[in-house]
């Protein structure tokens, strides 16, 4: 995963399942979520503190925002629609097909970030939501998001 806003060399691999174990190494895609780039919800977690702190500066996410993602044959463009929405770690609509309190009005491709809040705490969790904007095959190179 590549987030412009949050740093040129911010890159961190998406890795399956969100335990405790996969989000030492990285950011955890959450299982029965939806595939890459599929209809439906591709959701992530990752720390927002410890572990290399990947999410760290999750509260710069802005709308418009690009998060670029790449299964090795095609790049992945989402943009993020609102700035991150604050709620409790029992709120799992979150990463629904079609995540509740997103503002998204039915079935579409969408990507949900997750990550734990306040920033050294995990009483509540901060989330962004973004729809697929753009796919590129990787022979024919970097998307433009990552060239901004």
């Amino acid at each position: 995963m590549y987030v412009p806003r949050l740093g040129e060399d911010w890159e961190w691999p998406v890795l399956q399942g969100t335990d405790a174990a996969t989000l030492k190494k990285g950011l955890g895609h959450y299982p029965g979520t939806a595939r890459l780039g599929a209809t439906g919800n591709f959701a992530v977690a990752g720390h927002r503190r410890t572990h290399g702190d990947p999410f760290k500066d999750f509260p710069r996410l802005r709308a418009g925002d690009a998060v670029v993602l790449t299964d090795g044959t095609t790049w992945y463009t989402y943009r993020v629609d609102r700035a991150p929405y604050r709620t409790v770690p029992t709120d799992t609509g979150v990463v629904d097909p079609v995540p509740r309190k997103s503002g998204f009005g039915g079935p579409g491709r969408y990507l949900t970030l997750t990550t734990c809040d306040p920033e050294w705490g995990s009483s509540h969790r901060l989330v962004v939501w973004a729809h697929l904007d753009a796919t590129l095959p990787v022979a024919d190179g970097r998307p433009q998001a990552l060239d901004s």
